[in-house]
């Protein structure tokens, strides 16, 4: 089993909101990564007086922790421990009932010798190689079936979208979003590698349009986490310089972090 990892700030002027672990479990079988991408809240009050980074540790910790110690938790019930773990250590000091408490995206997957569990939360991206060569991604796709135009304006996406039916979802204070990730089994012989992709990292496919899942688990395989990375900063740089308007939600450069999984 091989496991590499790589991430990069999207400005040396703020500090990298994404955070990302492995782990083997101590029987020697098995393994399990975490992804977590915080998301960036609007300029303004967000009733916390903690930081982004703050939030992603301490739930990626709780994450990393309870997926592999806890094989008795589906890593859907391993979420909504990890949130409520989280929230109950600044529930006295913090309002989290307020809209843009922070928040993250999730990209989980745990694997023992018979198959493999993965848990996908809003917009990061979680790849499967399998075994004859062909790749799938697991996507939460219900940001990019919001109606055009509908994620411009703060207020609306507060009242209306974030964390509510016929929006969005992201791990934040309340357990139950939990039940809104999409998840699934995977017998392990049937794959080969795993790679998961912060939206920072697979602007590759998805916003550049550079190659598609195939082509991108192929970088992974062939140069590396670093270079898929390298690879965004230079499309980006040259997007930026002929005045393109592809930057999807108003970032230059985006956090970045890809893990990769062999196994």
């Amino acid at each position: 089993m091989l496991f590499a990892l790589a991430t990069a700030p999207g400005s040396p002027e703020r500090p990298n909101e994404d955070w990302a672990a492995t782990a083997l479990p101590a029987s020697g079988r098995g393994g399990t990564l975490v992804l977590l991408d915080g998301v960036t809240p609007p300029r303004g009050d967000d009733g916390c007086v903690h930081s982004v980074p703050w939030f992603t540790a301490r739930l990626g910790g709780a994450l990393i922790e309870l997926s592999g110690s806890r094989q008795d938790l589906t890593l859907q019930e391993i979420l909504a421990l990890s949130i409520r773990r989280t929230a109950d250590t600044h529930r006295s000091l913090c309002d989290l009932s307020h809209a843009r408490t922070p928040q993250a995206t999730v990209a989980m997957a745990r694997w023992d010798e018979r198959e493999i569990e993965h848990l996908v939360l809003s917009d990061s991206v979680l790849l499967f190689e399998r075994s004859d060569g062909s790749v799938l991604p697991v996507l939460d796709d219900r940001l990019d079936r919001l109606p055009p135009g509908s994620l411009s304006s703060v207020e609306y996406v507060d009242s209306r979208l974030r964390n509510q039916e016929g929006g969005f979802f992201t791990a934040a204070a309340d357990p139950a979003v939990a039940s809104r990730a999409v998840t699934g089994r995977t017998p392990v012989d049937q794959v080969r590698a795993l790679a998961a992709l912060t939206d920072g990292a697979s602007r590759w496919t998805e916003m550049f349009r550079e190659g598609d899942w195939a082509d991108c688990l192929g970088v992974l395989r062939e140069e590396g986490p670093q270079a898929l990375i390298d690879r965004v900063r230079a499309l980006e740089d040259a997007d930026a310089d002929t005045g393109r308007a592809r930057l999807g939600r108003g970032k230059t450069h985006d956090d970045a972090t890809v893990v990769h999984a062999v196994l």
